[in-house]
């Protein structure tokens, strides 16, 4: 009897153990960002939960998504077939964010998403947005394809994490003006991203994404993933 009970014991601790092992390791996740080129992203949040934003090149589409973004309707920001998608998917364009004449504001699955200003001679501001995502209480500023907005002045009171600001210098901001709009914008590190004109080859261009003269800046290649801290 003495036996069966030590055995039935040491069978218990193990199970624990195991459990123990599992929560750690669901601990262990991290808030991650995806840099596939041009303006395209995927967001993971700590719990598993995906976004894309912009889905147009790159890799890194293997992650079924839970929520897809699209800033506007141009074919390099708009591929969502790329996408493996959950069933249940919410897709979000600017035709969602700017329902009812106004840039509108969504929580999907503990993930808050802000759509704000953007646009310049090419991008119009009835047709474009801009995403403030906030997960897992860290702010990804995505501009989508911008110019300085009136907006961005009021921009430094949400506190923003991570701002990602584009710098092609034909069809958005050059890196000058958007290091400009990082100053503006104050977030704790600023990313440039759509820094290639060329459509549909240019996923990145090294060159340009150097001359985005903003504080706090991160130069990421196509393909990189880093974890998003606050």
């Amino acid at each position: 009897m003495k036996k069966d009970f030590l055995k039935i014991c040491l069978m218990g601790l193990a199970a624990a153990l195991i459990l123990l092992s599992f929560a750690a390791c669901g601990n262990d996740r991290e808030t991650k960002l995806l840099y596939q080129g041009r303006s395209s992203l995927r967001l993971t949040a700590k719990d598993g939960t995906t976004v894309y934003v912009d889905p147009f090149g790159g890799s890194g589409y293997d992650l079924p998504a839970d929520i897809i973004l699209v800033t506007h309707d141009h074919p390099d920001h708009n591929q969502i077939d790329l996408v493996t998608q959950k069933n249940g998917c919410f897709i979000i364009t600017h035709r969602e964010a700017l329902k009812g004449g106004t840039h509108n504001s969504f929580t999907i699955k503990d993930i808050e998403i802000k759509a704000v200003e953007a646009y310049n001679d090419f991008h119009n501001i009835a047709e474009a947005v801009g995403y403030i995502i906030t997960i897992d209480g860290i702010k990804i500023y995505a501009a989508g394809d911008t110019s300085t907005t009136e907006q961005m002045s009021s921009l430094s009171r949400e506190n923003i994490d991570y701002a990602l600001l584009p710098c092609d210098g034909i069809f958005n901001m050059d890196g000058e003006e958007a290091g400009r709009a990082a100053r503006i914008i104050g977030a704790r590190h600023n990313i440039p991203y759509h820094t290639h004109p060329e459509f549909p080859d240019g996923l990145f261009d090294r060159s340009a994404a150097e001359q985005f003269a903003a504080p706090n800046r991160l130069i990421l290649e196509p393909g990189e993933e880093i974890i998003l801290t606050r």
